[in-house]
């Protein structure tokens, strides 16, 4: 008997462990299979990374899920993958829709003058790389942020404001939430927005996705739902 299992990897965000998907839950015909971060070369690429990452995708004809840089790693990964969904999540879907002040950090290449190997806290990283300085979040933030190594978070930053993407994919889902602070730009064109979503909206709004993976997977979503 054909297996019809729907395999669906799911790719955390910048400096995120794969915890943030705990409260993702779909039917039994999905199974969920968690990536990770590791630690890359200094000069590597986002598309050797995304190559060396895709080794971890075991199934053919997978669901590719990613959040934030991670929306931007899989959007690479699909590059090199047969993909029965391609979704992004609290992303961007080219590199026109970087903040301003993101893209001040490429004059004189400025990235590099953040202090990355400072870094100890949580604190200190979540008002850096999430942007939301709301105090009762922070706990979220030490629970979820776990890859503070300074080659990681260098590349990261690198390779997050260097990406060249000019136009969206076609075929790939892209979510956004209407109150992500992150990346302000990115409810235009062919968006699914989600109102009051914020950049963490994967754990404050896992209930949407419990109830709309399914659907969007199956292609039965319901724009106006």
């Amino acid at each position: 008997m054909k297996d019809s299992t729907i395999h669906i990897y799911m790719m955390p965000g910048m400096a995120a462990s794969s915890k943030i998907f705990e409260f993702i839950e779909l039917p039994e015909e999905y199974e969920i299979h968690l990536l990770d971060w590791f630690i890359p070369e200094p000069n590597q690429s986002l598309a050797s990374y995304a190559q060396e990452m895709c080794k971890n995708i075991e199934y053919p004809n997978p669901v590719l899920m990613g959040v934030s840089f991670g929306g931007i790693l899989v959007q690479e990964m699909s590059r090199y993958l047969n993909l029965k969904k391609l979704i992004v999540v609290s992303s961007i879907k080219s590199k026109h829709e970087l903040p301003k002040r993101l893209k001040l950090l490429k004059v004189g290449n400025a990235y590099k003058l953040l202090p990355t190997k400072l870094i100890n806290n949580f604190d200190q990283l979540a008002n850096f790389s999430l942007g939301e300085s709301i105090v009762k979040r922070i706990k979220l933030y030490k629970k979820y942020l776990s890859m503070k190594n300074p080659v990681y978070l260098d590349w990261a930053i690198r390779e997050m404001i260097f990406w060249d993407q000019e136009e969206p994919m076609k075929d790939a889902i892209y979510i956004h939430g209407d109150q992500d602070l992150i990346f302000p730009h990115s409810c235009e064109g062919n968006c699914i927005v989600i109102e009051g979503g914020t950049h963490i909206m994967v754990i404050t709004r896992f209930k949407w996705f419990n109830e709309n993976l399914p659907k969007l997977i199956k292609g039965t979503f319901n724009i106006k739902e």
